[in-house]
């Protein structure tokens, strides 16, 4: 299989249909069919084969009837559980389990007999929330893959960006700014976000090289240039590049045990 294919099969939702009627699957199986990015991965003609076939084809979305024989489309999703539930739209000839569906987190809920655009409309929504729940996945796995990666040194910070990871190198850090919920890092003329605290980042970084000068500004103490004295007897920090930081005055202790005592 070519990459491009592989790419598109894995990018397709995988789709159950689960109804005790022949005639109701071979309806669904058709609308499907007509559909791009569907790959219908089974049938199931009862609640105890959907539950089974759930749990071991793993589809992203099921077309499950209500009342089957041997347990019904709320049992089944009992037995499946909540760690692996697809995304479901209900199928069934009775309003009355409307309310329970959705109760359940269905994303629609099809009244037979219903038409070709209904059908569409309720794929529409279920394609929706397939890609939602993907994408939530993508982002939990960087996300500990960053708690992995970040466990294993102080000598780079990984930022999540657009589905990315950048491995940006601690020594490569001009200076760090608060700004809101994140911090914004400052490496040759470029900018870098992410969400944190200052005072959590400064304990990741390594504090014989990075000197916190106000509560809103860490520095690295290779990009330090000059004091500079500033206003009211305070200083203001210069870096290599030119770049003026103020140094509090809560924060003079820390950088005067580096550069020594500034008269």
């Amino acid at each position: 299989m070519t990459p491009q294919r592989k790419a598109a099969a894995e990018s397709c939702i995988r789709t159950l249909i689960a109804d005790d009627e022949p005639l109701a699957r071979r309806g669904i199986r058709h609308l499907l069919e007509r559909e791009s990015g569907i790959e219908i991965v089974g049938e199931a003609t009862g609640g105890v084969e959907a539950a089974d076939l759930i749990q071991r084809l793993r589809p992203d979305l099921v077309f499950l009837d209500v009342q089957m024989v041997g347990c019904d489309g709320f049992e089944t999703l009992s037995r499946v559980g909540p760690g692996i539930a697809p995304v479901v739209v209900f199928v069934t000839a009775y309003d009355e389990y409307a309310l329970r569906a959705f109760e359940v987190n269905a994303v629609d809920y099809l009244l037979k007999p219903y038409d070709d655009a209904r059908f569409s409309s309720a794929l529409s929504r279920a394609r929706e929330l397939v890609k939602r729940k993907r994408n939530d996945a993508v982002d939990s796995k960087l996300d500990r893959l960053i708690e992995h990666l970040e466990g294993e040194g102080r000598d780079r910070i990984l930022l999540k960006s657009s589905g990315e990871i950048i491995f940006l190198k601690t020594c490569e850090i001009d200076w760090i700014e608060a700004e809101g919920d994140y911090v914004k890092f400052h490496t040759g003329g470029r900018t870098h976000l992410m969400r944190g605290t200052m005072a959590s980042l400064e304990e990741r970084l390594d504090p014989s090289r990075f000197i916190r000068i106000h509560r809103s500004t860490i520095v690295n103490s290779d990009r330090l240039r000059k004091l500079s004295p500033s206003f009211e007897g305070e200083y203001a920090v210069v870096l290599q590049d030119g770049t003026k930081l103020r140094l509090s005055r809560g924060y003079h202790d820390r950088i005067k045990a580096l550069l020594g005592r500034v008269e």
